[in-house]
């Protein structure tokens, strides 16, 4: 095979295999955001941050209701905890994403990628 086809293919190798582990990444990252509380399901974005650090300013907000991923009310009745809680883990995954990812970009060819998967 013709050298430069050769090199052609093994860089189409690389970035397929680089863009999977990209897209595994992601997904680990947006598992690692859903928060589980009170029977509900929440997936942990800067808007529910937001919304919440909102509530928590207001001060006489007791017993609020949420509506989880699923469309179910969730009565959260101490909105610092989960606040303090969702902020934690949404760092905390945060954090390991990028440095998974920083390691991802080190790796320079299709074995290492490989290698790194497992």
């Amino acid at each position: 095979m013709d050298e430069r086809l050769e090199k052609a293919l093994e860089f189409s190798n690389y970035m397929v295999t680089l863009n999977n582990q990209k897209r595994v990444l992601k997904d680990q990252f947006r598992e690692n955001t859903i928060h589980y509380f009170n029977g509900g399901q929440f997936t942990i974005t800067k808007d529910l941050v937001t919304f919440v650090n909102m509530l928590v300013d207001k001060d006489n907000i007791h017993d609020i209701v949420l509506i989880d991923d699923n469309e179910m009310p969730v009565v959260i009745s101490d909105l610092e905890e989960f606040l303090s809680n969702i902020i934690d883990q949404y760092f905390s995954a945060a954090n390991r994403y990028h440095a998974e990812f920083q390691q991802l970009l080190k790796n320079r060819s299709t074995e290492k990628l490989v290698e790194y998967e497992k």
